[in-house]
């Protein structure tokens, strides 16, 4: 019997305009996500995230890192040495 998870087997491409994007998302996640902008060293909350779970894209949803793959680099920024496979 095959186990059921909660992930997909397919990602669908969300299709939105440069507009709709900035409609549903803060003015830096935006400059991050979609101008290769970066959050000043230091200043992002998570940061001291230290409880157990998943990170999330900001835009999509799509899971990214697990908790525990997240480690103190010393560059002001939040810093894991795996992603979430298939991703």
């Amino acid at each position: 019997m095959e186990q059921e998870t909660d992930v997909a087997d397919e990602i669908v491409r969300l299709e939105k305009s440069a507009d709709d994007w900035k409609d549903v998302l803060e003015t830096d996640q935006h400059a991050v996500l979609f101008t290769e902008a970066t959050e000043p060293p230091g200043s992002s909350v998570l940061n001291q995230e230290k409880r157990p779970g998943t990170f999330v894209c900001a835009a999509c949803y799509l899971p990214l890192f697990e908790s525990a793959s997240k480690y103190e680099s010393g560059t002001g920024w939040p810093s894991f040495f795996m992603p979430i496979e298939g991703r």
